[in-house]
């Protein structure tokens, strides 16, 4: 199978899906002849043209505004923020109009909107431009939310956000967009809400996002070395969220380690945490469960500081081999 770059995977996923439907079009800041901010649209506006691939105003509040309204009337809006710190410029109307109209109108109206937007740090973007903002989106009901870390998967699961009736803020991380996978060329959908087991293991499992994943599989590498065998769970989604394959894969293990990059305090590891604590997994536990996430600062600019405020490698494989050479 080829392979292609992440953020070739999700430009053709959007170009596949715009020649499919004519009610899906593209808005945002400089996403026309620029390409946007991170080139994922550059070329789309010679083929769908300016009406399709509408560059808007620096104002992410019209942006979502308008793509309320838009899919509204029956259209399929997908909407590119240029870094996902700015949500919060867009969030009453994602949180108060996107998310709950469906639900306030009976099922009488529907927003079909996907809300794409790079995420995380690692780029040397400082405090407003490197955040992992994922936790606040999940928490509003109503609102789907999407972390693929694979270009395959950015692929599937952006075609499944599309045909969605329901908002979806998908998020693609930043480091992510260079880095290549194999991709099918034709069309195909992956299920939002369905996990992907990246390795399987058996004394401890890792359930990790975005681009965690490929440092927990880094570290997952490192710790075979010493003998230790780790599962790595991506979601995938956060909502609607996989129980099922992440509470089978720690009643296979015994021990749960739970990576983001988010701040630890808020995070969606806390939650996933509880999932499983509430299960039928809990009785299975070897270990307590832990987390690893961000330090509680603003993401600092200085490039030593911003790569240590996050959870490295070693800081898995060391959690990972105390939970396993635990002994009660």
């Amino acid at each position: 199978m080829r392979e292609i770059t992440y953020l070739e995977a999700v430009r053709e996923a959007l170009s596949q899906e715009m020649r499919n439907n004519e009610d899906v079009y593209m808005l945002g800041e400089d996403i026309g002849v620029y390409g946007g901010a991170f080139g994922v649209s550059r070329g789309m506006i010679e083929e769908f043209g300016p009406e399709r691939i509408r560059n808007t105003p620096i104002s992410e509040a019209a942006i979502s505004g308008t793509a309320v309204g838009s899919a509204l009337t029956g259209m399929r809006p997908i909407l590119e923020l240029q870094f996902s710190d700015f949500i919060t410029i867009a969030m009453d109307n994602l949180a108060n109009q996107a998310a709950k109209i469906r639900y306030m109108y009976g099922g009488k109206g529907t927003i079909p909107m996907v809300l794409r937007t790079p995420s995380g740090s690692g780029t040397g973007a400082a405090a407003q431009h490197s955040q992992s903002l994922e936790a606040w989106a999940a928490h509003i009901p109503g609102l789907k939310v999407v972390q693929p870390s694979t270009a395959g998967d950015a692929k599937g699961l952006l075609k499944a956000a599309i045909d969605d009736s329901n908002p979806v803020v998908f998020y693609e991380h930043k480091l992510l967009y260079k880095t290549s996978g194999e991709v099918p060329e034709e069309q195909y959908s992956i299920p939002l809400g369905k996990a992907d087991i990246k390795q399987e293991g058996t004394d401890a499992t890792i359930v990790a996002t975005a681009m965690m994943v490929h440092k927990s599989l880094e570290a997952a590498n490192l710790l075979s070395e010493k003998g230790i065998d780790v599962e790595v769970v991506d979601p995938r989604t956060l909502v609607p969220f996989d129980t099922e394959t992440v509470v089978e894969s720690v009643k296979k293990t015994g021990r749960l380690l739970v990576v983001h990059e988010a701040v630890k305090f808020g995070g969606i590891g806390g939650e996933i945490a509880s999932i499983v604590a509430e299960s039928e997994a809990f009785d299975y536990l070897d270990y307590p469960i832990r987390r690893l996430g961000a330090a509680f600062v603003p993401v600092p600019y200085n490039p030593v500081l911003e790569k240590a405020s996050v959870p490295s490698v070693e800081e898995i494989v060391e959690n990972i081999q105390e939970m396993v050479n635990y002994q009660s």
